[in-house]
């Protein structure tokens, strides 16, 4: 089927005729199905890029729906987890692209598969464990690596290029405090589409073999402020990830975490130890006689005990809703389960 779909894109030179089929062989990794994952996804999924995987291991709330685009109130609804939803929406977008979307939460235990195979990997998580265990594959498989942050109505960006710009871990020390988090200060959609906006830009400048340059870009748009700083200077040598004798640290087993506070959410996320598949059918018989509010769908199992919502998914995770003690989500586990 012959169309005009990319013509305009095409127009522009930078990009034109050659840049189009690069991006069309071009393969992307999304981390975070959120507000700057949806937003990146959408515009990447529209910009005609070959094969697009997004992973998340959340599912839609009434709460996302004011910045996370490509979800609707029928998701909230059905309590369908995002990477599925925004995969069933993107499809629909452009269906010339090959989507695949993962129900996964992202560990030192399985990044190193998720990354493989991909050209370039886009940073839309909402905690820096999640992104310094991603920065640090990045950096082994030598894939470029796009950092996005915000909340409020404040943002931040980077490209990292392994072997050419200083990594993530490199700038931890540099970077603003992350005290704050959209759950206890809130955030705004302008900022969200602003700094996506920013990270689509390089990631179509690295796909396409345009030039990019290695600046941290931070901006608030209620405040109209923006600055920008020429990172070259801040490589550490001896870093751990990406200095003269790297380690990487984050991808080590004894640095995962098994039990991890949601930030500003009041929810624990348990994980096993090892990788493995449950069955929410048997999972839903047991549980039957014990919790309410029982919904269930191919991909998880959401009820509710004593004062408690408890969500279950296929890979083994568990969010325990209503506590931030990893100590008391592990005793509300332990009943319910055994």
């Amino acid at each position: 089927m012959s169309t005009n779909r990319y013509s305009r894109q095409e127009l522009f030179p930078p990009i034109g005729k050659v840049g189009q089929v690069k991006l069309k062989e071009a393969r992307v990794l999304i981390i975070g199905a959120g507000a700057l994952g949806t937003s990146s996804a959408e515009m990447l999924v529209r910009a005609g890029v070959g094969r697009l995987t997004i992973v998340d291991r959340d599912y839609v709330e009434w709460s996302n729906l004011q910045r996370q685009q490509l979800y609707t109130e029928k998701d909230v609804q059905d309590k369908l987890p995002k990477a599925i939803s925004a995969k069933n929406r993107l499809w629909e977008i452009n269906s010339e692209v090959l989507i695949e979307g993962i129900v996964a939460d992202v560990n030192g235990m399985n990044v190193e598969e998720l990354v493989k195979d991909h050209h370039l990997i886009m940073d839309a998580t909402d905690n820096f464990e999640t992104r310094l265990v991603v920065n640090d594959a990045a950096v082994k498989h030598g894939i470029p690596f796009i950092f996005g942050a915000c909340v409020a109505s404040y943002g931040m960006t980077f490209p990292m290029i392994p072997g050419k710009t200083p990594c993530l871990h490199c700038l931890i020390n540099h970077l603003p405090a992350q005290n704050q988090t959209c759950d206890t200060v809130g955030v705004i959609s302008p900022i969200v589409q602003l700094v996506t906006a920013y990270q689509v830009t390089a990631a179509l400048k690295i796909l396409t073999g345009n030039e990019i340059e290695s600046r941290l870009q931070s901006f608030d748009i209620w405040k109209s402020e923006q600055a920008e700083i020429n990172v070259n200077m801040l490589k550490n040598s001896e870093c751990p990830t990406c200095g003269s004798s790297p380690a990487y640290p984050f991808l080590a087993y004894e640095n995962q975490t098994k039990a991890a506070v949601l930030c500003g959410r009041n929810t624990v996320q348990l994980r096993p130890g090892i990788e493995r598949s449950i069955s929410l059918d048997q999972l839903a018989l047991r549980l039957k006689e014990l919790t309410g509010n029982l919904i269930q769908n191919p991909y998880l199992l959401s009820c509710t005990y004593e004062d408690f919502r408890i969500v279950f998914f296929k890979d083994g995770r568990a969010l325990i809703h209503g506590t931030s003690e990893p100590a008391q989500a592990k005793a509300i586990y332990n009943r319910i389960v055994g």
